[in-house]
C-alpha cells in the first residue's frame, strides 16, 4: 500500500469518526428540545428511606471541606439512617484535624476514616472506606461539592428501583462569574448535563455515573468486582463495568450539587490530561468487551458506550485527519474539496471536551440562562486549550496503549473556607 492509499483511508476512517460524533451533538440537542424528558425518580418523597453511606474523599481539602461537611449535616436525610464518612487520603493539611473536629462534635453522624497509606487515588481510597463501612447505598461527594438539603433523598429515590446500579446527579459551577475559565467551564459543564447526560437518560442509552454527586449500590458494585483501584477514572470504569452487567445507570437532572471548577489554565489542563488518561486506560481495557457483549445488551447502548469510551481519543482522530489531508495535498493528490469540508465541518463539531456550540446554546435555552450566549464564542479559545492537552495525555508515553500505572493528580482548590472556629 502506497503513502496516498494509505492517506486517503485514513482520511475516509477520520471523516466517518468526526461525522459520527458531529452527528451525535446534534441528535442529543435535538431530543433535548422537542423529545421527552424522562426523570421518573425524582419526585419520591415519602419512602421507607434505606440505610445510607456518604463518602467525601478528602486529600490536602482544608480549604473546602468544612463548607461539604455542613451542607451534608443539613441535608433532610433520616439522622438514624445517615453516616457521613469524610475519607483522609494521606493529607498533609489541617484536613484530618478538621474531621475530627466534626467528629468530636457529631459523633454518631461524621466517622472519619483515616488513610495514612496504600495505592494513591480516589478509587483505592473508597474501596479502603467502603470495606469498613456497611449500608446499602453509598453516595460519593468530592471534597470541594457543596449538595442541597434535598439532595441525598433525589440521588437515593432511583435505588428502589432493584435494576438501578448507580445514580448520578447534576454538577453546577459555583464560581461561574471569577474569570473567563470558570465562565467557559459553566458553558461546557451545562452542555455536558442538560443536554448530553440528559438526552442518554431519555433515549434509555448509557448515561455516565460521574464520580461524584451520585451513588452506588452496594451489590451491584460488588458484583462487577468493586472499584478499580489502579483506575484514574473510576466513574468511567464502573459505568461500563456495571452496564456490561445488566445494571442500570441512572441521570437525574433537577438533582443539582455545586462545585469549584478550576480557575487557572494550569489547573484546568492538568484536569483535563487526567480525564483523557482515564477514558482511554477504560478504553483499552473495555471496548473489546463491550462490542462483544452486544448479544446481551441493546445494539444502541453498545454503539453509544464504545462512542462514550472514545471521545478523548477523538482529538487525535483530528490529528490524522488533517495530516492525511496534508499528506495528499503535497504528494500531488490533493483531496476533493467535498472531502475536506466534510473534515472542516466535523473538526468544528467535535474539538476540545465535544461541547458542540449548538448542544451549549441549548443548554442555556433550557436552563433559561440568556447572558451565557454571549459567551458562546470565546469557547474557541476553551476547546483549543482542552484539544492540545488531550492530544498530549493521548499521546505521553502511550501509557495507556502498554497498560502502565497512571499517576493520580488532584485538582487544585481556590475557595477559601472557614479557617477557624467550630463546626
Amino acid at each position: 500500500m502506497n503513502i496516498i492509499m494509505a492517506a486517503n483511508i485514513g482520511l475516509w476512517f477520520c471523516i466517518v469518526v468526526l461525522a459520527i460524533y458531529t452527528l451525535r451533538h446534534y441528535f442529543f440537542t435535538l431530543n433535548r428540545l422537542f423529545g421527552r424528558h424522562r426523570q421518573p425518580f425524582v419526585d419520591v418523597i415519602q419512602a421507607e428511606w434505606p440505610l445510607l453511606v456518604v463518602f467525601v474523599p478528602a486529600h490536602n481539602e482544608s480549604r473546602v471541606v468544612r463548607d461539604s461537611l455542613d451542607a451534608l449535616l443539613a441535608c433532610d436525610y433520616p439522622e438514624d439512617r445517615l453516616t457521613i464518612v469524610p475519607i483522609d487520603d494521606r493529607s498533609v493539611d489541617d484536613t484530618r484535624a478538621i474531621l475530627l473536629e466534626y467528629a468530636a462534635s457529631y459523633p454518631t453522624r461524621v466517622k472519619p476514616f483515616l488513610r495514612d497509606g496504600g495505592i494513591p487515588g480516589k478509587a483505592a481510597a473508597l474501596s479502603d472506606a467502603m470495606n469498613a463501612h456497611g449500608g446499602e447505598i453509598a453516595l460519593i461527594f468530592d471534597a470541594d461539592y457543596i449538595p442541597g438539603v434535598r439532595l441525598l433523598k433525589q440521588l437515593v429515590a432511583p435505588f428502589f428501583d432493584p435494576e438501578v446500579g448507580a445514580v448520578m446527579g447534576r454538577v453546577v459551577p459555583l464560581n461561574v462569574g471569577l474569570s473567563l475559565l470558570t465562565r467557559l467551564l459553566d458553558l461546557e459543564r451545562a452542555g455536558g448535563y442538560q443536554v448530553d447526560q440528559q438526552a442518554r437518560m431519555n433515549l434509555r442509552l448509557v448515561p455516565q455515573y460521574g464520580g461524584t454527586v451520585g451513588g452506588v449500590r452496594r451489590a451491584a458494585l460488588a458484583q462487577v468486582g468493586g472499584w478499580n483501584v489502579d483506575s484514574l477514572a473510576e466513574d468511567t470504569d464502573l459505568t461500563v463495568r456495571l452496564v456490561m452487567n445488566g445494571w442500570d445507570v441512572v441521570y437525574q437532572n433537577r438533582s443539582e450539587c455545586y462545585e469549584e471548577v478550576p480557575e487557572s489554565w494550569e489547573s484546568r489542563i492538568r484536569q483535563i490530561k487526567r480525564w483523557a488518561k482515564g477514558h482511554n486506560q477504560a478504553l483499552r481495557r473495555y471496548v473489546g468487551a463491550l462490542i462483544r457483549n452486544r448479544r446481551d445488551l441493546p445494539f444502541i447502548q453498545v454503539v453509544d458506550g464504545v462512542l462514550l469510551l472514545g471521545v478523548f481519543v477523538v482529538p487525535l482522530v483530528l490529528l490524522l485527519g488533517w495530516l492525511c489531508t496534508v499528506t495528499l495535498f503535497y504528494s500531488g493528490s490533493p483531496p476533493s474539496w467535498g472531502r475536506v469540508t466534510i473534515l472542516a465541518i466535523s473538526s468544528f463539531n467535535t474539538v476540545g471536551n465535544f461541547a458542540a456550540f449548538f448542544q451549549v446554546a441549548a443548554a442555556s435555552r433550557l436552563d433559561g440562562s440568556r447572558e451565557r450566549i454571549r459567551m458562546l464564542p470565546f469557547l474557541f479559545l476553551g476547546f483549543l486549550v482542552s484539544t492540545l492537552s488531550v492530544g498530549r495525555a493521548a499521546m505521553s508515553r502511550a501509557s495507556w496503549l502498554r497498560g502502565q500505572p497512571l499517576q493520580w493528580q488532584k485538582t487544585e482548590r481556590h475557595r477559601a473556607s472557614r479557617s477557624a472556629g467550630t463546626p
